[in-house]
């Protein structure tokens, strides 16, 4: 049987009595905010196991490290951000609750089964699904503690999955198949194949909007992104296709804003891609503006700008406020580091630069090429978050500034990285 889907996944007061006050003082102060960290993966090779690294948004600081299994090789959280889970490289799902009190032998481990290809894995409502050559699996999610369920059931897809877009908490997700060129939709409540969907060539990414109104599946290979109506399971029936700059790998979205910004790796570019649909406020004039399948505005699809930034761009993050988009510059083939731009949505142009080339001196992280970076909004600033594969570091940016911070020490290779909140 394939191993495949394979998938086993994982899971995933005392002391003196009081006497209360006659009357109580309400204190006046903000609202209680979500909590915000970042959490990042990092191998420190030699079969040694691989390391969870949580920091807090707020202090910059360390308030967890912990062993998981060997050789991690993707991170992905669950529905709540409460709950995390590590492909390994050995065939094994490291699964756990994210928390500061996490201990070593509180990480649940499941193997797949002999020969597991596992490429990616995805947390959706109450199942884990996990892809692998020609199949996506799924398996039941236990609580963060609980012991690692078995393998639930397979999903035949098309050749080669490569990815899974979708929210956690959306009704289905759809697992990219590169080999076949097409999208798979799978209902996450019954584990049941509602559609197939063609998309562009060489697709290799795709993400759904805040409101799960639509997904963009990013063609690496045409330099377009198919576009999905994920209410009606159907390519958009107005903006089917847009075209972008040379090699999409990434995209992200900014809701408030109704953009999207994919990273073209090929192009050296990032595209600002206008996407609203008809307005909620339209509702009670636009009869074709229905609430639960709204239609694409008239500027659906248009692109803004594509703006030059570094060399093999290959993930962008949007920071929520609107202002900026934050590109992490790969550059594989420099040996002075890569770089991350800030590209001004205002203006569709780069208002800074900054070099991953060991220039600690001039504020600019360690010598590193970016592959994973990450926003969170904040006031009086945000941060930025970025790792390269082979650094230890993860580099931390403030964005009043534009400038690092301070750097986290990871005790090992950056794997991936990930945060529970956006602002």
């Amino acid at each position: 049987m394939a191993v495949a889907g394979v998938l086993a996944a994982l899971l995933a007061g005392c002391g003196d009595t009081f006497r209360p006050p006659v009357s109580s003082i309400s204190p006046v102060g903000p609202a209680a905010q979500p909590s915000r960290y970042a959490l990042a993966v990092s191998d420190p090779g030699s079969g040694q196991p691989g390391l969870f690294t949580m920091v807090d948004f707020s202090g910059d600081t360390v308030l967890n490290t912990t062993a998981i299994g060997v050789a991690p090789k993707y991170l992905t959280l669950g529905l709540s951000g409460n709950e995390a889970f590590v492909l390994n490289q050995g065939g094994t799902i490291s699964s756990f609750g994210v928390s500061s009190y996490l201990q070593a032998n509180q990480v649940q481990t499941s193997t797949l089964f002999a020969g597991a290809n596992a490429t990616s894995i995805f947390s959706a409502n109450s199942y884990t699904y996990i892809t692998e050559p020609y199949t996506v699996g799924n398996a039941e999610l236990a609580e963060a503690q609980g012991s690692p369920p078995s393998v639930k059931q397979e999903l035949s897809v098309g050749n080669n999955p490569v990815f899974i877009a979708g929210n956690a908490g959306s009704a289905r997700i759809y697992v990219i198949s590169q080999g076949s060129n097409q999208v798979t939709a799978v209902q996450t409540a019954t584990n049941t194949i509602s559609n197939v969907i063609p998309v562009g060539n060489g697709p290799v990414y795709g993400v759904e909007t805040y409101d799960n109104n639509r997904a963009f599946i990013l063609n690496k290979t045409d330099g377009t992104v198919s576009v999905i109506n994920t209410n009606t399971n159907e390519p958009d029936a107005t903006t089917p296709l847009i075209a972008v700059g040379a090699g999409p790998v990434w995209a992200d979205t900014y809701y408030n804003g109704s953009l999207l910004v994919t990273a073209n790796a090929t192009g050296n570019s990032v595209s600002v891609v206008s996407v609203p649909l008809c307005s909620v406020v339209a509702l009670p004039s636009n009869p074709n503006c229905i609430a639960s399948n709204p239609t694409d505005a008239a500027s659906f699809g248009t692109v803004l700008g594509t703006v030059p930034v570094g060399t093999d761009p290959v993930q962008v993050s949007i920071l929520q406020d609107g202002t900026r988009a934050y590109v992490a510059n790969y550059n594989p083939l420099s040996a002075t580091g890569g770089s991350v731009s800030v590209v001004n949505l205002s203006t569709l142009t780069v208002g800074k630069t900054i070099l991953f080339d060991g220039n600690t001196a001039a504020g600019h992280g360690p010598l590193c090429h970016p592959n994973f970076i990450a926003t969170i909004a904040g006031t009086p600033t945000g941060k930025v978050y970025v790792t390269c594969p082979d650094s230890r570091y993860m580099t931390i940016l403030e964005t009043d500034t534009d400038s690092v911070v301070t750097m986290i020490d990871l005790q090992g290779l950056a794997v991936q990285m990930r945060v529970t909140a956006t602002q």
